[in-house]
């Protein structure tokens, strides 16, 4: 049996090994099999060129793309039409009071991520973690409902469980959480109670994560990684026309010595050197 379209999303995933063994096997063996992919941030890396051209040759250099005059890139047209919320990114400055060594800078640039060892160290920070706390606190002012990125599994225990003593409904789901549990308690995140909520999260709420009426994230966990910089914004800026918020805030914690982004609207610009324009 064989089919005459297959269509990948997420597909900047289409080249990791699990998934290309599968669309090889669907795709190549026939010749008038189609492949498309559907992703918000068209590369797989934000420094590793030859990883981001070996995506663009999966599916042979061709990407499609919204181009609307007046416009320089999809988000700015987007959040006209309110498909998108109008964002307030913010960037909460923290000079890190870790000391990294010349091996730990090493591999900070050669590695495609943090290490997670140095994610840890962070979570560690009391200081850090204040500002993170008295930025969340301002937040719930304005928003119903807000989702933090930490840095670990123990990062999102320790943030929800004080801003729980500190009287905010709050809670935390990892990939420690039993799925029953993670289940219920994104549920009740996503309902339509008034009161503000907050979720704190350590690698489970990025890809496939929906909840509209998510206003505001505040992104603690410092990556190199723009792919995952995207998928962490985009969980909080869902506009009107697509069930979400008319404005939304961003906050960046920026660590000093480590990697940082600003935006997501740099995705479009990013990957363009490995992609042919299409005519």
């Amino acid at each position: 049996m064989r089919c005459s379209l297959v269509i990948i999303d997420e597909a900047h995933q289409a080249v990791a090994e699990t998934y290309k063994l599968v669309l090889d096997a669907l795709v190549i063996p026939y010749e008038k099999t189609a492949l498309l992919g559907l992703t918000a941030t068209p590369g797989r890396t934000w420094a590793d060129i030859n990883t981001d051209a070996q995506l663009a040759k999966f599916f042979a250099q061709q990407k499609v793309t919204l181009e609307i005059p007046g416009y320089d890139n999809p988000i700015d047209y987007l959040v006209d039409q309110q498909y998108l919320a109008k964002v307030n990114y913010r960037s909460l400055f923290y000079e890190t009071g870790i000391e990294l060594t010349p091996q730990d800078l090493n591999r900070i640039n050669t590695e495609l991520d943090i290490p997670q060892y140095i994610l840890n160290r962070l979570a560690a920070e009391e200081q850090r973690n204040l500002r993170i706390i008295l930025e969340l606190e301002a937040l719930a002012q304005h928003h119903q409902r807000i989702i933090v990125f930490n840095t670990s599994v123990e990062h999102a225990r320790l943030i929800a469980g004080i801003l729980r003593f500190r009287g905010f409904n709050t809670d935390a789901v990892t990939g420690d959480t039993p799925k029953s549990e993670r289940e219920r308690l994104i549920q009740s995140f996503k309902d339509e109670q008034p009161q503000t909520k907050i979720l704190c999260n350590y690698g489970v709420l990025t890809t496939g994560f929906d909840a509209p009426k998510t206003s505001a994230a505040v992104i603690a966990r410092p990556t190199k990684s723009l792919v995952l910089y995207s998928q962490m914004v985009g969980c909080a800026i869902r506009g009107l026309k697509a069930g979400g918020n008319a404005t939304a805030e961003i906050v960046t914690v920026v660590d000093s010595q480590l990697p940082s982004f600003g935006s997501v609207a740099s995705a479009f610009h990013n990957w363009q050197d490995v992609w042919r324009k299409n005519p």
